[in-house]
Order: structure tokens, then C-alpha cells, then sequence
């Protein structure tokens, strides 16, 4: 990773309780879906979940009855995984290397953290823990900028925050797997979810642009959208809508 990379990926430890209460969970759709393109049930299947963060994925993954092992770098994400979740075992290690044997698992997950990963490394170890047939899926929440008011928002933290887009996003992460001639299966889901200002602002100042910045800009950033959303939502509620992305390629023969 490049100095900055680093700065906005080691951002994650000091804010995990407040990831873990704030971020968007996943609908039932998203294993619905995974399980169709995967061609196999969850349940009963070894699934290493990476990038796994606080595990706000890994504990539906095990919901549906797949044995699941988180994989974190982050100390603070993994105590406070482990700490609600203590069933679930946490492997600390990344991606790029993964701390595990060849074909020991059924499926690779990376829920909002495949970016995160340099592609030249991690999809060849995904495929190198994978058992034949298995299949890596990766998946985003993305609020829907089409939407006004967080389209609005996004020009203004676009204005405010010069490294909100640094890492690329979901097209930038999948486009290696066109370059590399490896089929995806993608379906988009729409979902939404009803929560309050404070409760959006808590899971803005969870992402990694602003958790990086002196508590003093922060604090300035987010009164800022305070402000800016309450003329919006003057009853403190709002709803936010989601399009999630899951993307599903399958261990070549």
C-alpha cells in the first residue's frame, strides 16, 4: 500500500464500535443471490469471510449455516468482532497473503474491503484456498447518488474531503477481472433502510475519509452536513437507499 492507503486503511481500528452500530447491514436477498450464482447452499459450507471488519457480514454468512472464519488486520475491528461475536474465530491476516492452506474453503467473501486489496495478489490466493468449483464474491453497499440529497452531499464531501475517492470504488476493483479475461456474474440489488440524522452521520464519520482527518476538521465536516440535512429532513429521520453490488467469479478448472 502507498503511505495514504495505509493511513485511510489503519483509520478503521479507533472508529469499530462505531462501525459496527452505524454501517448498513446486508438484506436476505444478498445470500439469496449468492447462493443461486455460488450453485450451493451456505449452509454447511467453509467460507472464509476477509476483510471481515467487525463482522457485520460474517455473522449473517454464519446466520445461514456456513461455517465461517473471519479474516481482519485490524486489531481494533477484530476485538470488537470478537467481542460481539465471540463464536465466529478471527484469523488476523490480509488478502494479499492469506494464512491458509490450498483448497480449504467453499467460498472467499470480501464485504465492502475488496478494494482494499492489491488484485494481482489476492484474486490468485483466492484461488489458491478455493476447492474446485468454488467461488469468490465480492459485494458493496453504495448509497444511490442518483437520489438528490445524496447526490448534494456527495459534491459537497466531494468539495470538503480531498481523498474521499482515493481507493476507487467498485468499478475501479472489478475492471482487473476484464483486464484478465476472468468471467463475473454481477446482480444489483436495490434495498433501503430508515434511520435517523444522527445515526447517518455516525456511519459517514465511520468511513475512512473522514475518520483520517484531526477530530477539529472532522467535527467541522460533519456539522457542516448537519446542518445541510436537517433543512432536508427536518424531522431528524431519512431514508437511505442502497445499491448493492455482488459479484461472484468462480475458481478456473
Amino acid at each position: 500500500m502507498t503511505d495514504l492507503q495505509q493511513a485511510h486503511a489503519l483509520s478503521f481500528g479507533p472508529v469499530a464500535a462505531q462501525y459496527d452500530a452505524a454501517r448498513p447491514s446486508y438484506p436476505a436477498e444478498l445470500f439469496d443471490e449468492l447462493e443461486r450464482l455460488a450453485g450451493r447452499p451456505l449452509k454447511d459450507a467453509d467460507v472464509l469471510d476477509v476483510g471481515a471488519g467487525t463482522g457485520i457480514a460474517t455473522r449473517l454468512l454464519a446466520a445461514r449455516g456456513a461455517r465461517v472464519l473471519a479474516v481482519e488486520p485490524s486489531d481494533g475491528m477484530a476485538a470488537r468482532l470478537r467481542a460481539v461475536s465471540p463464536r465466529i474465530p478471527v484469523v488476523k491476516g490480509v488478502g494479499d497473503a492469506l494464512p491458509f492452506h490450498d483448497g480449504s474453503a467453499d467460498l472467499v467473501t470480501y464485504a465492502q474491503a475488496f478494494h482494499w486489496t492489491d488484485p494481482d495478489r489476492s484474486v490468485p490466493e483466492a484461488f489458491r484456498v478455493l476447492r474446485p468449483e468454488g467461488v469468490l464474491a465480492l459485494f458493496w453497499n453504495v448509497k444511490d447518488r442518483a437520489v438528490p440529497w445524496l447526490r448534494a452531499q456527495e459534491e459537497r464531501l466531494v468539495a470538503a474531503l480531498p481523498s474521499y475517492h482515493f481507493y476507487g470504488g467498485v468499478t475501479d476493483a472489478v475492471t482487473w477481472f476484464g483486464e484478465h479475461g476472468v468471467p463475473v456474474e454481477r446482480v444489483t440489488l436495490r434495498w433501503e433502510r430508515r434511520v435517523t440524522l444522527e445515526g447517518h452521520l455516525a456511519d459517514l464519520s465511520s468511513r475512512s475519509y473522514l475518520a483520517v482527518l484531526p477530530s477539529g476538521q472532522r467535527e467541522r465536516v460533519l456539522a457542516a452536513e448537519r446542518s445541510a440535512l436537517a433543512a432536508v429532513f427536518p424531522d431528524g429521520s431519512l431514508t437511505e437507499p442502497y445499491l448493492l453490488d455482488l459479484f461472484v467469479v468462480r475458481r478456473p478448472r
